[in-house]
């Protein structure tokens, strides 16, 4: 047996799928190329899962013209754990679905990520997984702190929404493996449309932890959001972290 096989059986079996099949349109070019502290920030978040103990393999979903700078990436970067670079789809389903299909047979728990969130740390891995294997499906997530208000189609305020007990979404989100491949296989059979793994998984009526993460982990969405990242990123190497 291989070293990397080993020590994908070694440890708790965690297959990473990283989403990176985006078109960009927001921010107007491809974002999950441009520089953060000098490496492009998809391999900001690669790096965080090959350095997570518990993840035995990555696999990266990305459009096909994607394929080659990715492999620079991972050759630059000696990146040990990517198992495939695979098509993505259209919808965000369609690219996880595409990237269920090609973890290890033996992998017992998934994680899904969205490679435009560079900043997340082996630690904010290590400590959703942990409340995955207790309660089978967990994600990192935020309190909603922002006043919130409900709009026309005019842009003009027409009511509150009470933050109370709301929370921002965010990645990764990790599941038991036949929860999460049963809950896309009844969204591709009843086919609609949802935004993340957390949807697909609550329509089964499973219940999902919550992981309060009070650390960095934005998603790089505008221009803006670049340079706040660069910062960050730069500011955790000044203090080893």
């Amino acid at each position: 047996m291989d070293v990397g096989r080993w020590a994908f059986l070694f440890y708790a079996m965690l297959s990473a799928i990283i989403v990176a099949g985006g078109s960009s349109q927001r921010i107007g070019f491809d974002k999950l190329f441009a520089a953060i502290a000098g490496e492009p920030v998809i391999a900001h978040a690669i790096r965080a899962f090959e350095r997570a103990k518990s993840v035995g393999e990555i696999v990266v979903v990305t459009r096909e013209e994607r394929h080659d700078e990715i492999r620079k990436i991972n050759s630059s970067a000696g990146f040990k754990k990517i198992r495939a670079i695979v098509p993505g789809g259209k919808r965000r389903q369609d690219s996880v679905r595409a990237g269920l299909d090609r973890i290890d047979r033996e992998t017992k728990y998934v994680a899904v990520h969205d490679a435009a969130r560079p900043l997340i740390t082996p630690e904010q891995i290590e400590r959703a997984f942990e409340q995955c294997r207790v309660h089978g499906a967990a994600a990192l997530a935020q309190p909603v702190n922002d006043t919130l208000k409900r709009v026309d189609a005019d842009l003009l305020v027409v009511g509150s929404v009470d933050r109370h007990q709301l929370y921002a979404m965010q990645t990764p989100q990790i599941f038991e493996r036949k929860l999460i491949e049963d809950a896309y296989r009844a969204v591709f059979a009843e086919n609609i449309l949802v935004t993340d793994e957390v949807s697909a998984v609550e329509r089964l009526g499973y219940k999902i932890a919550l992981v309060l993460n009070d650390e960095f982990n934005l998603k790089i969405t505008y221009p803006r959001d670049l340079p706040v990242a660069d910062f960050i990123v730069r500011d955790r190497a000044k203090s080893g972290r």
